[in-house]
């Protein structure tokens, strides 16, 4: 069966509760087992540089997953200059991964680009001090001096200081800190901005002078956005909405979500695999970094309640209300912003090869960080 018709009849099938679909081959081999007559090269451009939080990718590559998709993917890192939605945008390449709320401005800014899996569920952004600075709250902010990245990372932040009644504009100086936590460790700001998998791990490989020992999540207080209700949605993928109406691209973005979101099941069962295929793809973070970091990854993911990718709608409409509220988007996106239809395809085809699509049994497991993350 040709390529181009295989996304009908996914869609088709699912409906029926029956999926037989065919693939790159004959009307009996299911969708994802490698039987192809020719194979799409696809790009995807990541938002950061190589490491865990795109464990799952690098694994689709590696492992063979997207070749079973009749795929070729070439992945791009990213980096401070570099936006993936404009890259998509620009055609550049196929799909990127991105923050929502980045996105959206990005969309309202007349880009054409389209969420097709919302691979994480949860925000992991998070406000790190130190237990004894007195902030354990967004009110706790006053006064202080508090860093941020900037670059859309700082959305949650302003949301969370202003449901608390501050304004970031007067009521706490509000700096540019860099992408690590040496001005928490060296005193410079009191409240650092981290994500849980990454900045954050880099305070517990860090030496405490007092101890000569690491610091501990004892040394540290923690300000949640999810707990304070300002979390936005961060990884998802993004396809080019303009191409979404030719049949083919529409056919490779349901294999290339399927292949992605396999990708990160096998990461969810093979934790330690996919962080060595993570390390042999250059990452210049270490081993027991990585390792934290697949873990943490992995909890963003998982338990998925729709199955993995499908949107939460309750977390997007959470997301548009602190864009709006906080004058990020100047309105609600239209409804062609995110779309569920290739993420619940991919759903079926998973299920299908007996695919654990909701991950309700997944544990987080305990990860030793080293000294600078060896």
């Amino acid at each position: 069966m040709n390529k181009k018709k295989i996304t009908m009849r996914i869609l088709a099938l699912v409906a029926a509760m029956s999926l037989f679909g065919a693939a790159c081959g004959s009307d009996d081999v299911a969708v994802g087992t490698g039987d192809c007559d020719s194979v799409d090269s696809v790009s995807l451009q990541l938002q950061w540089l190589t490491q865990a939080q795109f464990a799952g990718y690098y694994a689709a590559v590696d492992s063979g997953i997207y070749a079973d998709y009749c795929l070729d993917v070439t992945i791009l890192e990213g980096g401070v200059d570099i936006v993936p939605q404009q890259q998509l945008a620009s055609g550049a390449v196929d799909f990127a991964i991105s923050w929502v709320p980045k996105a959206l401005v990005s969309r309202e800014g007349d880009m054409d680009i389209v969420n097709v899996a919302q691979v994480f569920q949860r925000s992991g952004t998070l406000q790190v001090s130190w237990a004894d600075s007195g902030i354990n709250t967004p009110a706790d902010l006053a006064g202080k001096t508090v860093g941020n990245w900037g670059w859309g990372n700082e959305f949650e932040l302003l949301a969370g200081a202003r449901s608390a009644g501050l304004d970031p504009a007067t009521d706490f100086t509000l700096v540019q800190q860099s992408f690590d936590m040496l001005a928490l460790l060296t005193g410079e700001i009191d409240a650092s901005q981290a994500m849980i998998y990454n900045e954050y791990a880099q305070v517990l490989e860090a030496t405490n002078p007092d101890t000569g020992e690491l610091y501990t999540a004892d040394d540290l207080s923690v300000i949640d956005w999810n707990d304070v209700g300002t979390a936005m949605l961060n990884d998802a993928i993004w396809a080019d909405g303009t191409r979404l109406g030719d049949e083919a691209y529409a056919d490779i973005t349901t294999r290339f979500v399927a292949g992605s979101l396999e990708g990160w099941s096998y990461c969810r069962d093979n934790a330690q695999a996919c962080v060595d295929i993570v390390l042999n793809n250059g990452s210049a973070l270490g081993a027991s970094h990585q390792a934290w970091q697949m873990n943490e990854i992995n909890g963003l993911i998982w338990p998925s309640a729709g199955g993995v990718g499908v949107m939460d709608s309750g977390l997007w409409d959470q997301t548009i209300d602190v864009a709006t509220s906080e004058s990020i988007l100047a309105a609600a996106p239209d409804s062609g912003a995110y779309t569920t239809e290739y993420a619940e395809a991919a759903v079926a085809i998973l299920e299908a090869k007996d695919i654990d699509t909701k991950g309700n049994g997944w544990t987080r497991a305990t990860i030793t960080l080293n000294a600078g993350g060896e």
